[in-house]
């Protein structure tokens, strides 16, 4: 069985700020990361997605989290081609290539030069290098207007040759990459690549369910728990938070057991996080799945 890693998506999460997790003396970033990072042995940097990180948040990620610690880095949102704010792209890009760019204060990839796409990536993987060996793998999360195309299959083979000295994982938000037709492709694609599938536990049975699979695609298995708010899920208006609203039982973690077992079977290292939102429901269920699967502490 290969090393199996369990943490949350977020430990700056407002809910689980005030939920009583951190000790009252606990109201830094870098306190708040150097207790969580004491808890557990891994966690999603979620900022990344939205803005480059600063060498100050590199800093502090490197420095207040120990030896053996991981992150599973989002890829800048440009990547992953959803909308992005013009101010969230470096400014030295954004100066240089403001006479090619549209007079739109949301951009997408196709609107930049490839020479300003090129500049973008060089810089990411600048920043993608400096965590070393603190990196898990850097998560591309597809919207779900991300459809099977051949378009979209190059795309992603262009996101793995950017970062072909690093662990790259994949997380599908449209069914139609993991359906009858497409499944047997879709992995082997993956595997091509050397390229891991995030599979997810989500609530079944609606338009946009991700199937509930248990695949390994690559050295490193990845699965997120996203809760099963069945009645917010597909709600029109509802916030992320407000989707994610769930807390695990006991029964539904162990009915995952022998997936989970099975995935670590086939990996070098797995990674599973918590991403339902719910006071410290994330941080309970990441205890309460540990215990089960008898993880030693860090």
């Amino acid at each position: 069985m290969g090393r199996i890693l369990i943490g949350v998506s977020s430990w700056a999460e407002p809910g689980l700020q005030k939920s009583g997790f951190y000790p009252p003396d606990i109201k830094t970033p870098a306190t708040r990361l150097r207790y969580y990072s004491s808890q557990f042995p891994v966690a999603e940097l979620d900022s990344s997605f939205r803005f480059f990180p600063t060498r100050r948040s590199l800093a502090l990620w490197l420095d207040t989290t120990p030896g053996g610690f991981v992150f599973d880095m989002k890829a800048f949102s440009l990547f992953t081609l959803h909308p992005t704010p013009l101010n969230a792209v470096p400014r030295s890009i954004r100066e240089r290539y403001a006479g090619a760019l549209p007079p739109s204060p949301m951009l997408y990839l196709h609107h930049f030069p490839k020479e300003a796409v090129d500049e973008l990536w060089a810089v990411f993987c600048r920043i993608v290098n400096q965590l070393a060996d603190k990196l898990g793998c850097v998560l591309f999360q597809f919207p779900p207007y991300f459809h099977p195309t051949p378009e979209n299959y190059d795309h992603i083979a262009d996101c793995r040759k950017r970062l072909a000295k690093h662990p790259v994982a994949v997380e599908f938000r449209t069914p139609s990459w993991l359906n009858e037709a497409n499944r047997a492709r879709t992995l082997d694609f993956l595997r091509g690549l050397k390229a891991t599938l995030v599979c997810v536990d989500e609530p079944q049975g609606l338009k946009t369910s991700m199937p509930a699979l248990a695949e390994v695609t690559a050295p490193l298995a990845i699965v997120r728990f996203h809760g099963r708010n069945r009645a917010n899920w597909e709600r029109p208006g509802v916030s992320p938070q407000a989707r994610h609203e769930y807390e695990y039982t006991e029964a539904e973690l162990k009915e995952c057991l022998p997936k989970l077992r099975a995935m670590a079977d086939l990996s070098d290292d797995m990674h599973i996080i918590f991403m339902n939102k719910q006071a410290d429901a994330p941080v309970r269920n990441a205890r309460m799945l540990k215990q089960m699967l008898a993880i030693p502490d860090n």
